[in-house]
């Protein structure tokens, strides 16, 4: 398994806006600590540290204060790291969890207590490709009685291939980093096409992050992007999410996250949308109080 490197150190505070009052950083991770937290022993990946006392400085950096961590699979479906994080913010966190049959409904319910609202999978081919399908169904039946939703991670291409399950789906469902759909391709690509009919439908929801994946170009200031998330704000501004990908784990280039933050108000340059965005729709969605 390979290491990756850490998040910037010290990322600047953002120069373009001033985030609203309970901006949410609806798309971050926490890793470890290891000592604390071990990583999953099938994990594809060894990340560093960077746990919840480092994302609280980040958050702190970035005028943020609500936050949505998603697991990631170099714990696999060991929650714990995220659980304490969410716990430690009294409130303020929300989490998105990695399941499997083991989970019993008291251990699902647990969750819910906590803060989680969501149970992840990945569809992307390099990771590991599409979940077992039944499997899948039957974890969705599960939690969806929870008022839970389904994160999806998909690779744009596959999208298509991927309509009758997304048809069938019984909860609302967000498709991670614009389904990491390839800038370079332009805005008329079929994929991205696809990406905007889904959004025609009252369950799908997107999250306009991951801008140093996406970009042809590889280091900031990631201008190819923004046309892409303008078209997905257009579309369906109350079902769209934003977050800084924290710690961005195998990305080509380790971005700055005030770069990130101050991308965003590229994305949606009046008050109403960046409120709208950072603050009503997470709140909706992940039941802040």
């Amino acid at each position: 398994m390979k290491a990756i490197p850490g998040p910037r150190p010290d990322p600047h505070p953002p120069r373009a806006f001033v985030p609203p009052p309970n901006a949410c950083d609806a798309h971050c991770h926490v890793f470890g600590p290891a000592h604390r937290f071990p990583f999953a022993a099938d994990r594809a990946y060894t990340p560093p540290d960077s746990g919840i006392d480092d994302f609280q400085r980040l958050q702190e950096r970035l005028g943020l204060s609500r936050a949505v961590f998603v697991q990631a699979s170099c714990h696999g479906t060991d929650n714990s790291a995220m659980v304490d994080a969410i716990e430690r913010g009294a409130g303020r966190y929300a989490g998105v969890a990695m399941i499997d049959e083991t989970f019993s409904d008291d251990d699902i319910a647990r969750l819910h207590d906590v803060g989680v609202r969501g149970t992840r999978f990945n569809f992307v081919a390099h990771l590991g490709g599409a979940p077992d399908l039944d499997v899948f169904w039957r974890i969705v039946d599960r939690v969806a009685p929870l008022g839970w939703h389904i994160v999806l991670h998909f690779d744009a291409k596959d999208l298509p291939s991927h309509a009758e399950l997304l048809e069938r789906m019984p909860c609302p469902y967000v498709i991670d980093h614009m389904a990491r759909v390839p800038t370079a391709d332009g805005l008329d690509q079929a994929p991205f096409r696809a990406l905007l009919d889904l959004l025609a439908d009252e369950r799908c929801w997107v999250k306009i992050s991951g801008a140093e994946r996406l970009t042809a170009d590889g280091p900031p200031p990631y201008d190819d992007v923004v046309p892409f998330a303008r078209a997905l704000i257009a579309a369906a501004p109350d079902r769209v999410l934003w977050g800084t990908d924290w710690p961005h784990p195998n990305v080509r280039h380790m971005p700055d996250d005030g770069d990130l933050v101050d991308l965003f108000a590229a994305f949606a340059p009046d008050e109403a949308t960046r409120t709208q965005i950072l603050v009503a729709n997470p709140e909706r969605l992940y039941d802040f109080s």
